[in-house]
């Protein structure tokens, strides 16, 4: 019952942002769409099932501070700003001739199949009856705030240094940067891991992995980090940024290009 809910409403979503992208000429607002779409599903699930316990009370609280945060971030950032140039690339390729299904399936759409994939953590707790907390469990909440932490203070530090007009045209190579050249992905990346560990009530719902696993690959092989190297990968300072500085796990990560 849950998850055909949230496949409704997520469609639903969707479908707004759809309409609201068309109108304001501008589909990179699916980013916008995407932090808060996983508290649409966390207070969804809440509602269809009527279950608030220890567990589930984290992800809620989780997922809605994480959502939240990120939607507002967002908005101050991309609301009234041109288009971002992934987006644009893709109209390019996407033609005249069913302009809009194109960017509604494309886009919108595949958003929302992989948004609810990586809500399956959040979804499934709330069919589960539990009490208490496992010690994976504990440990799922110090890997969400760490995970937390790089995501808010390098999205932080990155504002700040774009804000000093003595940066134009620079890179951020110091902070969290210097550990990782995008902190704030991999602080993502490491809240889903969190999720999943408060989720995951025995051997029996292991399956939910797919979740942090889906995240990951978007994040380091497919849809941001190779999309934001492509833009700096000629420049010589970014060369030398990247011989010296992870590409996505501090200290242990690949480095170079």
């Amino acid at each position: 019952m849950i998850y055909w809910s949230v496949a409704f409403v997520l469609l639903a979503y969707f479908v707004t942002w759809f309409i609201i992208s068309t109108v304001k000429n501008n589909y990179g607002l699916v980013d916008i769409a995407w932090g808060l779409g996983f508290v649409v599903v966390g207070w969804t699930s809440l509602i269809v099932s009527g279950q608030l316990r220890l567990q589930t009370t984290i992800i809620l609280l989780f997922v809605s501070v994480w959502g939240l945060r990120l939607f507002w971030h967002l908005v101050k950032r991309n609301w009234n700003s041109p288009e971002d140039y992934r987006y644009v690339n893709m109209r390019k390729n996407w033609g005249t001739t069913l302009f809009h299904l194109k960017a509604f399936v494309n886009v919108f759409v595949l958003q929302g199949v992989l948004l609810f994939i990586m809500s399956l953590s959040i979804m499934h707790s709330f069919t589960q009856v539990t009490t208490g907390l496992q010690w994976w469990q504990l440990l799922g909440v110090m890997i969400w705030l760490i995970g937390f932490y790089f995501e808010v203070v390098g999205d932080r530090q990155l504002e700040q240094f774009k804000k000093n007009k003595q940066n134009k045209g620079k890179l951020l190579t110091d902070g969290l940067w210097s550990l990782t050249r995008h902190p704030n992905y991999f602080g993502e990346a490491i809240c889903w891991w969190g999720i999943f560990l408060i989720s995951l009530t025995g051997l029996g719902n292991s399956w939910l992995i797919i979740s942090p696993i889906v995240i990951n690959l978007l994040l380091v092989f497919v849809s941001v980090a190779p999309l934001l190297e492509e833009k700096y990968k000629e420049r010589e300072d970014f060369k030398v940024y990247a011989s010296k500085t992870p590409k996505f796990f501090p200290i242990i990560g690949k480095k170079g290009l």
